[in-house]
């Protein structure tokens, strides 16, 4: 006698839920086990809004969303690119930050793989655990610096998850081949090892050495159980990302979000708000308030930019100037790591950022500090008063975090300003007009750099890949969006945003031979029959 497939109702990528057509109940031995209605996935869709309508905040509905992806993931998916607006917000930031501080209270069931400190020697023979043998994309942290938290060790461990349904939500990217992993190297957050229900090791973190020799296995483990696996290192330490991205980036097939996606979406801004300004890229000065890993990854990738439309090396870098908590990046620090001390300015000590503005008479000003309301009033008005158009990104989060608002942007600057911050914050009204503030975040950029590589297939990436990655997305804003202060294309329409610049990328990749395949003739037509498309079959 013929058992239920059970299977299908367990399964998050086979299940169906009420969907299952009557034939299908008959065939598999379901009938019975599901109500009698037969509903279409719009149906399903309803059901889900309702019950996220019926949550009392958003830390439920992210629990929700998450159940739902481990339960139906076609449903999950359909729900997401139907309101990015409504729904990236709910699986990643902000409310990801919360999930994150709760994670062991809110623990449910494992997502993606936890590797550990232990497991050293092993690595390859606990990668093969993961039952899809094809993965093509994996997302590590190590819970080092989580969205301004600080080491939350294992607490972590929802980034890559969050990070990764972001590649599919907002660039189709399959989500079959995609496997978020959190690498327990121990923590130094002593409240959390106190935490009955904290999740990780209750270790001291690993020095250096050992992190090397893990990170080096792991690495390796990953080329030879996954071949041609896309390694993306997500919120780690600001040293640890920059040594790790310069490791293996010429050895394998790596990127660090937090330091070439989040540059990579800031100079999109940067480039948008020129195209307002009249300026050029090579004619600005830029003050960093913020001189970690993301504050020198912009500068870096700045640079870059700017040697590309024929500024000469050490003149770009003369045009940026970084401060952090200490004050004013100087010649005589002896603090500086090597990212830092190419940046370092031979002036006095100053630790007043409006003293700094007044003194480098910066074009633009991008904060990356965590250090909320750095940019007080008169900031935004030394700013001002050097600037037509001051250019002002507060890209700090969570919220809390950011170093001014919009409304204090735009009121201290009367309305002049150019601002975007890393949380998104309301149009607000100034006057007679309306101004609409950009939100800066990674997600324009990594998963449309995530597609074009699922594609292409290149061996490696680089800064050039996502300086070209800026400007695709840059040309999306349109002349009207601009004149309304926008710096960023609308997040309603992100899938055909993040596939005209995938779209665009792979161009480039073929262009400049660095991809495993030939260009298609119709790359437009063949780019659609590689994403996915959240449907039943």
């Amino acid at each position: 006698m013929t058992k239920p497939d059970y299977r299908l109702l367990h399964s998050a990528i086979k299940n169906k839920d009420t969907a299952f057509s009557q034939q299908e109940r008959t065939e598999a031995h379901l009938e019975g086990l599901l109500p009698p209605v037969v509903d279409s996935l719009e149906t399903q869709m309803q059901r889900v809004l309702e019950h996220l309508d019926n949550k009392p905040d958003d830390i439920e509905k992210f629990i929700y969303l998450q159940e739902l992806a481990d339960r139906n993931e076609t449903l999950f998916y359909a729900t997401l690119m139907s309101d990015p607006v409504t729904f990236i917000p709910l699986v990643y930031d902000p409310t990801i930050a919360d999930a994150c501080r709760k994670y062991g209270h809110l623990y449910r069931r494992p997502k993606g793989m936890y590797l550990t400190r232990e497991m050293k020697g092993r690595l390859k023979e606990v990668l093969r655990n993961w039952p899809q043998k094809e993965v093509r994309f994996i997302c590590v942290t190590s819970g080092g610096r989580i969205l301004g938290l600080g080491d939350i060790g294992a607490n972590g461990a929802p980034i890559p998850v969050g990070k990764l349904q972001l590649y599919t939500a907002c660039a189709a990217v399959p989500p079959e081949g995609l496997l978020p992993v959190h690498l327990d190297i121990g923590t130094g957050n002593q409240k959390l090892k106190a935490d009955p229900l904290y999740t990780g090791l209750r270790e001291e973190k690993l020095g250096q050495q050992a992190l090397d020799e893990l990170l080096d296995e792991f690495v390796a483990a990953v080329e030879e159980v996954f071949p041609g696996c896309c390694i993306h290192f997500e919120d780690w330490e600001g040293d640890d990302a920059i040594r790790y991205l310069q490791r293996y980036q010429q050895q394998a097939l790596v990127y660090n979000d937090d330091i070439q996606g989040t540059a990579s979406v800031v100079l999109a801004g940067l480039l948008t708000a020129l195209e307002t300004t009249g300026g050029k890229l090579t004619d600005q000065r830029v003050l960093f308030a913020g001189a970690g890993s993301a504050g020198t990854g912009i500068a870096d990738m700045l640079v870059e930019a700017m040697t590309q439309e024929g500024a000469d090396k050490d003149e770009a870098r003369r045009a940026i100037t970084l401060f952090d908590k200490k004050g004013l990046i100087t010649v005589d620090r002896d603090d500086l790591n090597a990212s830092q001390q190419v940046y370092a300015r031979d002036m006095a000590s100053e630790k007043d950022l409006q003293k700094v503005v007044e003194q480098v008479k910066p074009t633009m000003l991008i904060g990356v500090s965590t250090q909320g309301g750095l940019f007080s009033e008169g900031v935004v008005k030394a700013m001002s008063r050097l600037n037509d158009r001051p250019i002002i990104f507060a890209l700090s989060n969570p919220t809390e975090n950011a170093e001014c608002t919009a409304k204090q942007a735009y009121e201290w600057s009367e309305g002049k300003a150019l601002f975007a911050a890393g949380v998104q914050f309301g149009e607000e009204k100034i006057g007679s007009e309306t101004r609409y503030p950009g939100q800066a975040n990674n997600f324009y950029i990594f998963p449309a750099v995530s597609l074009a590589i699922y594609a292409a297939r290149p061996a490696r990436v680089d800064d050039k890949l996502f300086i070209e990655a800026a400007r695709l997305c840059a040309k999306q804003v349109s002349k009207a969006d601009r004149e309304k202060g926008k710096l960023y294309p609308s997040q309603a329409d992100i899938l055909n945003t993040e596939l005209a610049i995938a779209t665009g990328l792979v161009r480039y990749l073929c262009k400049h031979g660095l991809a495993g395949i030939k260009e298609p003739e119709d790359i437009e037509g063949w780019m659609q029959t590689l994403i996915y498309k959240p449907r039943y079959c």
